[in-house]
């Protein structure tokens, strides 16, 4: 009967080994999928002696073909791809409008100077003096026109922000309800392979949002934390991720868990959040401030300038520029109802035909403004030196991205290497599988031959 018993334990091993095969199989495709084998164990000799071979063989465990390790690094991968992702639309929007040669500063600055330049043939003509005006109120348009896509890409920001925080707590939410129904079914004994998988699934989405650290549990759950440590999943348990605005239009994140509350970093916060939270600070912050301060030094040094020159009537001038801070779709406007002849170009009053205070309004250009990060420049160079700066810092965020996309590739092939399904591997362990079960099969017939020839002897 030890023969049966033994064939009987293989052939039901052999069965769950073809279904665990057949599973792998049916989820070839299915992304995130972990594959599964059967863990095969002798069976220690029930009966005692030296001729007892065993009791053939069980199924302890299914295994589940997974490298704690390349999961990591497949996260890691997902929060820098994820950071230099979300940057780089805003970066290219933001340097082929500056960068463009019709309608960019440069090209205002170049009309306003010109027609400077040409007034100075004759500084009393009354269409010459129009077109600085023109040309002035052309250069304000295009100052406002950047400073309002500066604004439209900052209301961007803060709506993507709130739309990442708001997936980033649905998805804490998810991986702490996966934690509790795979704690309770690991513990009534049936396998949460498909569990683990919904959740990994969940854990690299949420990866690609914000960086994370990952630690697993012994009762099979996995604790999630930000790089600095702030909790996000503790067991069945999820943090709350929300943004407060502060005065200045800058947003403040912090995360909320067991009645406490943590303010997080700008800094190293990884993922999209992390790459909003890098522009910006360090690209748009900075460029709306440069642009206010090249519109607010120009403004203040043709008005300077104009004020201390004379009119055709002899009057002092009167300034061309207003500027005013708190609005993006007026930051700089020319003076409302200024007039050709409001134009001071003469430095003698009693010389309206006098053009040295207009040379001293056209040296203007060659003057230096001081902006942030660039530091003092000269007007000239300003608006090019800003976007140099701007393509330099895109063409470098574009490279990250190209090796962030290059490293994440590798990562998901390295943990297909260990937890995909190979179709070649499965179709030899269905022929092998098969061949055990039929080869167990073979000994219960032969068993059951030997058994009737017993019997009938006996008989």
């Amino acid at each position: 009967m030890s023969i049966i018993y033994n064939a009987l334990s293989g052939a039901m091993a052999a069965q769950a080994a073809l279904a665990t095969t057949s599973q792998n199989v049916a989820n070839v495709m299915t992304p995130g999928y972990t594959r599964q084998g059967v863990l095969l164990a002798s069976v220690q000799p029930l009966q005692s002696g030296a001729l007892s071979a065993g009791s053939g063989v069980k199924v302890p465990a299914l295994l589940r073909f997974s490298d704690g390790y390349k999961s990591l690094q497949l996260w890691n991968a997902a929060s820098e791809l994820g950071q230099r992702t979300t940057a780089q639309p805003y970066l290219t929007q933001l340097e082929q409008v500056m960068g463009d040669e019709q309608s960019g500063i440069n090209s205002g600055l170049d009309a306003f100077f010109s027609a400077l330049n040409a007034a100075s043939v004759d500084p009393t003509s009354s269409p010459l003096r129009q077109q600085v005006i023109t040309s002035a109120d052309a250069l304000a348009q295009r100052f406002n026109s950047l400073t309002q896509l500066l604004s439209n890409q900052r209301a961007a920001v803060v709506q993507q922000r709130q739309t990442t925080i708001t997936q980033v707590n649905g998805l804490s939410k998810d991986i702490a309800e996966l934690n509790r129904q795979i704690a309770a079914t690991q513990g009534t004994g049936v396998n949460p392979s498909a569990l683990i998988d919904a959740r990994d699934n969940k854990i690299d989405e949420l990866s690609g949002l914000v960086a994370l650290q990952v630690v697993e549990q012994a009762d099979g759950t996995r604790s999630i934390s930000l790089r600095g440590g702030q909790p996000l999943v503790v067991g069945a348990r999820a943090a709350t991720m929300s943004a407060v605005t502060n005065p200045d239009g800058s947003q403040t994140l912090q995360v909320g868990f067991a009645n406490e509350t943590f303010i997080l970093s700008k800094t190293g916060l990884g993922g999209e959040l992390g790459g909003l939270e890098d522009y910006e600070a360090n690209t748009l912050v900075p460029m709306i401030q440069s642009i206010s301060d090249m519109a607010e030094q120009l403004a203040d040094a043709v008005n300077t300038q104009l004020a201390a020159g004379f009119k055709p009537d002899g009057t002092a001038g009167t300034p061309l520029f207003e500027f005013d801070a708190s609005t993006s779709t007026g930051t700089l406007r020319v003076t409302s109802g200024i007039l050709a002849s409001d134009l001071a170009f003469s430095a003698d009053a009693t010389a309206p035909g006098n053009s040295d205070n207009l040379l001293e309004l056209i040296d203007i250009r060659t003057q230096s403004v001081t902006l942030t990060g660039l530091g003092s420049v000269s007007l000239a160079d300003a608006s090019t030196q800003l976007v140099a700066k701007l393509g330099m810092t895109s063409q470098q965020n574009q490279a990250a991205m190209d090796t962030a996309q290059t490293v994440r590739n590798q990562a998901e092939e390295s943990w297909k290497s260990t937890s995909g399904v190979n179709t070649d591997e499965e179709a030899i362990n269905l022929m092998q599988y098969q061949q055990m079960y039929q080869a167990n099969m073979k000994v219960i017939a032969v068993a059951n031959e030997l058994f009737d020839s017993t019997l009938a002897l006996l008989g």
